[in-house]
């Protein structure tokens, strides 16, 4: 039988496997990592309000029922195309007759990797778990420090880059000082904490219409974040943030920093040795496949796709979408027949912000406030992969909702070895 090789179990990867279900093929598919994850609601482990589990799944759990797919967890380290083979971290190698490339994307520092230590961004569980425990940390860190200045520094929050990630991490810092933490400590005031949005443009969701722009950073001051728009950040350092703004420079005092503001293809669309736009991602052809090459297929974030004659947008239901075309071509091909040509459907855009805040556009229609916060909610349950997984979801919310409260707040080690300890000083102080 064919043997299709899928690189990457995230929502284009699995929606390539499941779509290939019934075809007399050998799957294998590959991943870093041992689990899917619904990146969408990342943001909410990050800043405790659900664990890990709740929006991740073995893959193997997944495809347990799909007797023609074989799960690896393993890193690819190159692809040979002439010869057909893809190479994994080990050394070893496995033969395709079709390849799927949903590798997805990385962060973007857009040349000052070495802000990432400072400022972690959020792909992944481990980010998230990172950044979990920085937020939490920051606090604990407050309630211990004397000193006015530095304990002003610990609870300022810093979030740079207003997308979609940026405007829903802003938003829930800012409920978890004001509400969530309410009460709990002896020597600072939570509500105090300030949460600081940099935005590089003139405005946040950059990618929404103008109105609904207005209107989330209208909600996002309502909650008390304090939005700063048309600041370009020039460096990270360990208790500051420096941004340059119509003003000139600025100095923000901040020990926690959380970036969103750039996202990379990743690093295997180079492997492929073909042509490549700015961003990284490897342009493909009307049916996604790359030039010369019919049995190689790139989908997802890491595919510089075009639908009628404009861009397709890295968003998961764009994966999913070319992961089923994709699928559907690989049949085509061993049928004999004409290659399908992908075309995106929109199903509209949703950010959430807070508490009953949030923004939708769905068509023609644009709505925000609570109403877009319901959808917002029914939509993310509706497309977690796992009854279990919807009823954790629906839970953890109904508790944190009627409460404040956020359940996976409990920080992992010792107080020894992390990040930014008071007693170390600043890279100012030295």
């Amino acid at each position: 039988m064919p043997h299709v090789i899928i690189i990457g179990g995230g929502f284009g990867g699995l929606a390539a496997a499941r779509a290939l279900a019934d075809a007399e093929l050998e799957i294998t598919l590959l991943d870093r990592s041992n689990h899917h994850l619904f990146q969408p609601l990342l943001y909410q482990v990050a800043t405790a309000g659900l664990s890990a589990p709740a929006i991740s799944a073995p893959i193997r759990s997944i495809l347990a029922g799909q007797r023609n797919v074989t799960s690896l967890m393993a890193a690819v380290s190159s692809i040979d195309k002439e010869r057909q083979v893809v190479c994994l971290e080990n050394g070893s190698e496995i033969n395709y007759d079709y390849l799927i490339v949903a590798a997805g994307s990385t962060h973007s520092y857009f040349g000052r990797d070495d802000w990432a230590v400072l400022a972690p961004g959020l792909k992944t569980l481990e980010d998230a778990f990172t950044i979990r425990s920085r937020i939490l940390m920051a606090f604990e860190y407050a309630e211990r420090e004397s000193d006015p200045a530095r304990r002003l520094e610990w609870l300022t929050f810093t979030v740079i880059g207003a997308g979609a990630t940026g405007v829903e991490m802003a938003g829930t810092l800012i409920e978890i000082a004001r509400h969530t933490l309410k009460g709990e400590f002896r020597r600072i005031d939570p509500q105090q904490a300030r949460v600081v949005l940099l935005e590089g443009s003139e405005r946040v969701l950059g990618a929404y219409p103008s109105d609904l722009s207005e209107k989330a950073a209208q909600q996002l001051r309502k909650l008390g974040v304090d939005v700063r728009t048309g600041s370009r950040v020039t460096d990270i350092a360990v208790d500051c943030v420096r941004y340059a703004n119509q003003d000139g420079e600025q100095r923000l005092a901040s020990r926690t920093v959380i970036w969103s503001a750039g996202v990379a293809a990743s690093p295997l669309g180079k492997a492929l040795n073909t042509p490549l736009d700015r961003a990284g991602r490897v342009i493909v052809q009307s049916d996604l496949s790359l030039p010369q090459h019919p049995e190689l297929f790139v989908i997802g974030d890491l595919a510089a796709a075009l639908s009628e004659g404009k861009p397709v947008p890295g968003v998961s239901p764009a994966a999913k979408q070319m992961g089923s075309v994709a699928a559907r071509n690989i049949l085509n091909r061993i049928a004999g027949k004409a290659p399908e040509d992908f075309v995106y459907r929109d199903y509209g855009a949703l950010a959430t912000i807070g508490r009953k805040a949030a923004v939708a556009m769905v068509g023609k229609f644009k709505f925000s406030g609570y109403p877009a916060w319901l959808f917002w909610l029914f939509v993310h349950v509706y497309f977690l992969i796992g009854f279990r997984n919807r009823l954790l979801v629906m839970s953890d919310w109904a508790w944190a909702y009627l409460t404040f409260k956020r359940s996976a707040r409990v920080i992992s080690g010792s107080i020894d070895g992390k990040l930014g300890k008071p007693e170390e000083g600043s890279r100012e102080d030295k």
